[in-house]
């Protein structure tokens, strides 16, 4: 069944109105009957499916079948799925779920979970009506439950928690589609990510999951946790929102997510499969009897024991045989006095025995950073392993908030318009892939590298054409419009044609709520410009002379010899167009011969011991970096009133530009870093390290998934007593967005691009790894060093930029949070041979276009505007400062929905969870109640996200 809210039809929420799934009813519709669930539980939606009955005087041992399907790692997603290159390792998605399929039917008691939605999608495509029957049969009876449910399990140290949420929505609403609230998981999965946000937690929290499950954690902690019974805890994942918004019961798996030793019966394990015939001398019931269980480190009486592995169950039949006779002659034993009793089981059903325990469990404030299996084995190399990659994925995710964004505002001639048949859908699946661990952590063979890039390439060409329709729409223009995919290495045939192109239009988006002045430097080989707004003004412009990095990095794919830099300033959710006139067709001046500096140094750890750095590992042979060059060359270059430059060279394959803009206060540093040699037999990993006399006491500050803020302490764990074994890895955490030293008078934030990896090693400084090239695997599975070939296999070169700012620390929250978003979000250029305000057309087209009535107030973000169904779109609103974090825009905030948009009325809105798949009102987690919907005034406290359906028409 439907239900409306405030007029708005939410077609993709089915069966929001019954309260169970689980019990026998036809195929196509949830069961309305109310399971009896015991003191304390709800009997809504989150009353959980049918569980099977266990017993309170033993220990219930919950066997939970399941396999873990990389979206990506060895093997491309393709091959995953297909069974295709069976030599590289031996999987097929395709054949898993078939195998289990076939199995459920044979015993109702046998169970399945199962997570990656992406896989599961593409299999479900695939099946017949008669399939598809059974398989919601199962699903609507709890003996296949879907766990976690993104369209991938994320990686949580480099991602950005805005396309966390919305891989996480593409996949729980392709599962609330299909299969109505019977579908929705009740359970956050991270088997195999290495190491665990905090932000995480919140965002599943506040998706209405009732508890969180993972398998690795560091092995100190650990100890520590088995040796206390804190395996499993509240997690209180937020500073800022009130508790229970961001509580999650999180719970460490005791085998991670493998079986336990000996007890693997999938045809790629070795173990010996359950010998029950007493008349045969190789009869082993007895033996794996006794060896079964080991779990006095749980608080209760009940265990949850994985069974299954990587790719496991393409032969389901071979592990539901063994574990239904481990099952027989365990239980049998209960009639000779045995506590311990066995059965199918699933991680909710688990959970809602733990909740009926009504214990007193740990709270934990803190993250699960950084992570180490051993000693000396950090994984912290992947934080930032594939720096490319990871700036690809970033800006990608920065495409497709734009694609959607337009989709709406641009209505349904951006779909179907003059520019041809365009989408966001493929570009949302190639990014709810980029999300998985083993993608945008660049942990991943070479080959699948290619792959994921290939994928988002293909996503943006179709966004391309949906931004081209609706860039037409709005300004009223068809002239053909180019996008310049390389402006980081200045290659731009249209602008770099100056014979051919006397003047060009330059079109500048925005996708964030507020006004934005951004830095625009355009390859050029005229010496002089002309730069006009909308209204005719002319904009301060410099031809600046390119640099030998940019040069050497696009080799021959351009042939501009300068770069036109001005600053452009666009309008909220909306564009504006520049007019760019050439009135010099003569080369730029010659930069000025270098000089010598040792004012600033760029560093580099070595990689060479018995445990080497790789993808995942972070393994430097000494506590000190080695200096690439003690001295750098330095070209000084003065820009009038734009920007004022200084280039620095520490050796032919290390080089940084500092640039501060006219009007910014922040610093930019552009680095560029490559190909690093390898010629003398070393790994190299590249930090830049910034020292200042700033006090900072061993103390540094992380964003956590670009959005709350933790605090490090060098050497030291909150959670234990840390004996150190690495001392440059064992304090290296994950950044996203920001990270930051302070004392009472200072405060250097240092904003980044992509994700990486940061560390305060020395009091007052902060370093940041920009790029690593190894020459040796970790053995942590991927089987081959990470060294990346580059574009002509002579090496990965890779170019960033980091944004610094030093200000008070009472000041600093409201310079650095609005950098972070405009380096997230970043307007996208397109341009236009000519210009179209200066034709017969031009009453009717408009050069500048805002989506928005006014400005959105600075403490406000709008996280999500996309097209829903045909007639309602998505949106998230979002406070994103942290409380007490600004002294001005850390207090609660008010939107009226209706006053939002400029050309679009709001009819209804309705507002749902995070996740986009409950209705908020309708959201009832174990203990904890959410819920105050409001149909106009949305009030924002700190650090809240709000959704919405809205119900619009054009105007």
């Amino acid at each position: 069944k439907h239900r409306s809210r405030n007029a708005v039809g939410a077609s993709s929420l089915a069966c929001v109105d019954l309260a169970q799934c689980g019990v026998d009813m036809t195929p196509a519709s949830c069961s309305a009957h109310v399971l009896s669930t015991g003191p304390g539980m709800p009997s809504g939606p989150a009353a959980l499916h049918s569980c099977p009955a266990t017993k309170p005087s033993m220990l219930n041992v919950h066997l939970v079948p399941h396999t873990h399907d990389d979206v990506g790692w060895l093997k491309t997603v393709d091959q995953y799925y297909h069974g295709d290159r069976n030599n590289i390792q031996h999987a097929g998605v395709q054949y898993i779920l078939d195998s289990v399929i076939d199995q459920l039917q044979k015993d109702p008691a046998r169970r399945f979970i199962y997570v990656e939605t992406a896989f599961f999608y593409r299999w479900w495509r695939q099946q017949s009506q008669n399939t598809r029957r059974i398989v919601t049969q199962l699903v609507n009876e709890g003996r296949l439950e879907f766990i976690n449910g993104g369209w991938c399990m994320s990686d949580e140290a480099t991602t950005h928690y805005s396309a966390v949420i919305d891989q996480m929505t593409l996949g729980l609403r392709f599962l609330n589609d299909t299969f109505g609230e019977c579908g929705r998981p009740r359970v956050a999965w991270h088997i195999d990510p290495f190491g665990h946000a905090r932000e995480h937690a919140s965002i599943f929290a506040q998706m209405g999951y009732d508890g969180f499950f993972f398998g690795r954690l560091d092995y100190q902690d650990k100890a520590r946790r088995m040796k206390t019974k804190e395996m499993e805890m509240l997690w209180r994942a937020s500073e800022s929102l009130t508790p229970p918004l961001a509580d999650l019961f999180t719970g460490v798996l005791p085998n991670g997510y493998n079986p336990p030793e000996g007890f693997c019966w999938d045809q790629s394990c070795n173990d010996a499969p359950i010998r029950d015939d007493p008349d045969l001398e190789d009869y082993n019931v007895d033996e794996i009897v006794q060896r079964f269980l080991n779990a006095a480190f749980y608080k209760t009486n009940h265990i949850i024991m994985t069974m299954g592995s990587d790719f496991q169950y393409e032969n389901a039949n071979l592990w539901y045989k063994n574990m239904d006779k481990l099952i027989k002659y365990v239980n049998a034993l209960q009639a000779k006095g045995s506590k311990v009793n066995v059965l199918y089981s699933t991680p909710s059903c688990y959970l809602q025995e733990l909740n009926l325990a009504n214990l007193t469990w740990p709270l934990k404030t803190d993250d699960f950073f950084p992570y180490a299996d051993d000693a000396h084995d950090f994984w912290t190399g992947y934080f930032t392993s594939r720096p490319a990659l990871k700036l690809y994925e970033r800006l990608s995710n920065s495409r497709l908030q734009t694609c959607n964004q337009l989709e709406v505002l641009g209505g349904p001639k951006s779909t179907s318009g003059p520019f041809g048949e365009g989408d966001s859908d493929t570009m949302s699946k190639a990014m709810g892939v980029a999300q998985h661990h083993d993608a945008v952590s660049g942990t991943e063979k070479q080959h699948v590298a290619y792959d994921y890039a290939r994928r988002l390439a293909t996503g943006w060409a179709h966004c391309e054409v949906l931004v081209r329709n609706s860039l037409a729409v709005l300004s009223g223009s068809e002239s053909p419009r180019v996008f310049c995919e390389n402006l980081n290495i200045s290659v731009c045939p249209l602008t770099e044609s100056s014979q051919k192109v006397l003047y060009f239009s330059m079109n500048v988006y925005n996708p964030l709520g507020r006004t934005v002045s951004w830095p625009v430097r355009l390859p050029v080989n005229g010496s002089l410009y002309s730069v006009t707004d909308t209204k005719g003004k002319t904009v301060d412009s410099q031809v600046v002379p390119l640099s030998k990095s940019t040069q050497q990095m696009r080799r021959n794919r351009g042939y501009a010899k300068g770069e036109l830099v001005f600053q452009v300033e666009a309008p909220p959710l909306g564009y504006t167009t520049y007019i760019i006139s050439i009135l010099k067709d003569e080369p730029p001046a010659s930069s000025p011969k270098p000089t010598a500096t040792r004012s600033i140094q760029n560093k580099v750890h070595a990689a060479e011991s018995r445990q080497p750095s790789g993808a995942y590992i972070f393994r430097p042979n000494s506590s000190d970096p080695f200096v690439i060059n003690k001295t750098a060359e330095i070209q000084i270059v003065t820009v009038s009133s734009t920007v004022q430059e200084v280039t620095q060279w520490f050796s032919p394959w290390v080089s940084q530009v500092v640039r501060l803009y006219e009007g910014h206060r922040e610093l930019e540093l552009e680095w560029t870093v490559g190909p690093v040699p390898i010629a003398d037999g070393l790994g190299k990993e590249v930090i830049t390290r910034l020292d200042t006399d700033i006090e900072s006491s061993d103390y540094f500050y992380t964003d956590s998934n670009g959005r709350e803020v933790l605090e490090r302490r060098k050497d030291y764990r909150p959670t234990w007593d840390l004996k150190q074994t690495e001392p440059i890895a064992g304090n290296y955490y994950p950044i996203n967005s920001r990270a930051y030293i302070k004392d009472d008078k200072h405060q250097l934030t240092v904003v980044t691009d992509r994700s990486q990896g940061v560390s305060s090693i020395y009091n007052g400084s902060l370093e940041i790894m920009l790029h690593r090239r190894l020459l040796y695997d970790d053995f942590r599975g991927v089987g081959e060093p990470l060294s990346e070939p580059g574009e002509f296999f002579d090496g990965l070169v890779a170019r960033g930029r980091l944004l610094l700012t030093l200000t008070p620390p009472n000041m600093a929250a409201d310079v650095h949070r609005p950098l972070a978003q405009g380096m997230v979000l970043q307007p996208l250029l397109s341009f236009q041979d000519g210009t179209p305000l200066a034709n017969t057309k031009l009453e009717v087209c408009r050069g500048s276009f805002s989506g928005l009535q006014d400005a959105l107030p600075p403490a406000v973000h709008l996280l999500t505007l996309s097209q829903w169904d045909k007639d309602s779109v998505l949106i998230r609103l979002e406070h994103q400062y942290q409380a007490k974090e600004s002294k001005t825009h850390s207090q609660p905030i008010t939107v009226n929905l209706q006053k939002l948009f400029s050309t679009l009325e709001v009819l209804g809105a309705s507002e749902m969870s995070l996740g986009a798949n409950q209705w908020k009102e309708d959201m009832n987690r174990l203990q904890w109640n959410t819920g105050n919907p409001s149909p106009w005034e949305v009030t924002l406290n700190p650090m809240e996200i709000r959704t919405f359906l809205l119900q619009l028409r054009q105007l």
